[in-house]
C-alpha cells in the first residue's frame, strides 16, 4: 500500500479544490493539489438553480483535476458536493452532467456529513486542554458551526447547525465596493441570533465564561485575517495553518477591508481579485459567531474537508 494514492475533491460554492496524497508515518503527505475559484453558486439566491455561467466555469477546473487524476495509477478517489449543489433545483442535474462531461463521480453530502469530515480534517489542532471546543466552517454557501466535547477517544460533534449565510449570498448583499457599517453590523447580528438557540442548547456562554472552550475556524476569511495579523507580504500556509488569531486583531482588520473599495483589497497580496469582493462577507460571518461567543481568541485551520475525506479513506483501507 506505500505506493496507493488517495485523491479528495470538494466541489463547494465558491471554490473547486483537489488533494492527492499518499500515505505517511503521521497521515499524509500531498504529492499534488489543484484550487480555483468557481462561484458555482452565484446568483443561486435569486432563482435557486445555478447558472450556466458558473456550471461551465466549475467543469472547466473538474477537467482540470480528472486530467491530473488520469495521469496517476493505483489512485482511490472521492469526490464531494457541498452546499450549491444541495441547494439548487438543478444541482443534481449537474452533477449528472459532471460525470457525462469529465468522469468525475461526485456525491452530494449532507450538512452532517460535512461537519465530521471538516473536523477530521482539522482536530489535530484543537487544544487538548480544554474539555469543549467551538469548531465552524465558513463556506461559499452556508456556514457549519460544531459544538464538541473532548472524550477518552477524541473530539466529539455533541450539536451543530448549518446557516445558510456563505460568502457567495451574504457578499451579492454586500456588493463588491466598500460596506455601509449597518448593513455590515445587520449581517453580525443575524449570524449571532441564529446561534442563539444552539448557544442555549448547551449553556455554551458560561462554558466560555468559565475559560473551557477553544475556538478554531477553518475558511477562507480567518486564514486571511491571520496572513493580515501577520503582516505577511505573501500567502504562506506554513505559518497560517494552526496559527492564533486574537478577537481585537480580527475585528480590527475586518473594519478596515470593509471600509476598503474592491481594488484596494484586490491589490493585498493575501486576497487577491479573485476574493477581493468575497472577504468582507466572510468577516461578517465572523464576527457574528465571536459576537456569540466571545473566547477572545481562534485557532486558525488551512484544512479541512478534503484532508478529513483522505484520512477516512486511509483508515478504510487499513493504513
Amino acid at each position: 500500500m506505500e505506493d496507493s494514492l488517495f485523491a479528495a475533491l470538494d466541489l463547494g460554492t465558491n471554490n473547486c479544490r483537489l488533494l492527492v496524497a499518499r500515505p505517511s508515518a503521521d497521515g499524509f503527505r500531498v504529492v499534488d493539489a489543484f484550487s480555483r475559484i468557481v462561484r458555482l453558486g452565484e446568483g443561486l439566491s435569486r432563482a435557486n438553480l445555478l447558472t450556466e455561467a458558473a456550471m461551465l466555469r466549475s467543469l472547466d477546473a473538474l477537467q482540470v483535476c480528472a486530467s491530473k487524476l488520469r495521469r496517476r495509477d493505483n489512485i482511490r478517489f472521492r469526490g464531494v458536493a457541498t452546499e450549491a449543489c444541495r441547494r439548487a433545483d438543478n444541482g443534481m442535474s449537474f452533477l449528472s452532467r459532471v460525470r457525462e462531461e469529465t468522469g468525475l463521480l461526485l456525491e452530494p453530502i449532507a450538512p452532517a456529513e460535512e461537519a465530521d469530515l471538516a473536523l477530521a480534517g482539522c482536530a489535530p489542532l484543537l487544544d487538548t486542554t480544554r474539555p469543549h471546543a467551538i469548531v465552524f466552517d465558513i463556506g461559499g454557501g452556508s456556514t457549519e458551526v460544531m459544538w464538541l466535547d473532548q472524550t477518552q477517544t477524541g473530539w466529539r460533534i455533541v450539536d451543530f447547525v448549518s446557516m445558510p449565510f456563505g460568502v457567495v449570498p451574504v457578499s451579492e448583499r454586500f456588493g463588491p465596493g466598500a460596506v455601509d457599517d449597518a448593513l455590515y453590523q445587520g449581517v453580525v447580528s443575524q449570524i449571532a441570533d441564529a446561534l442563539a438557540e444552539l448557544d442555549a442548547r448547551h449553556s455554551i456562554a458560561a462554558q466560555v465564561a468559565a475559560g473551557n472552550v477553544d475556538m478554531l475556524g477553518t475558511s477562507g476569511t480567518v486564514t486571511t485575517l491571520s496572513g493580515l495579523a501577520m503582516g505577511l507580504l505573501r500567502y504562506q500556509r506554513d505559518r497560517v495553518d494552526g496559527s492564533t488569531l486574537e478577537f481585537e486583531a480580527m475585528r480590527r482588520h475586518s473594519a478596515e477591508l470593509a471600509a476598503q473599495d474592491f481594488e484596494t483589497r484586490a491589490q493585498n497580496p493575501c486576497i487577491g481579485r479573485e476574493r477581493a469582493d468575497l472577504v468582507v462577507a466572510g468577516c461578517a460571518v465572523l464576527e457574528g459567531i465571536c459576537r456569540r461567543w466571545p473566547v477572545g481568541q481562534l485557532r486558525v485551520a488551512d484544512r479541512g474537508l478534503r484532508e478529513g475525506i483522505l484520512l477516512g479513506m486511509m483508515r478504510e483501507a487499513g493504513l
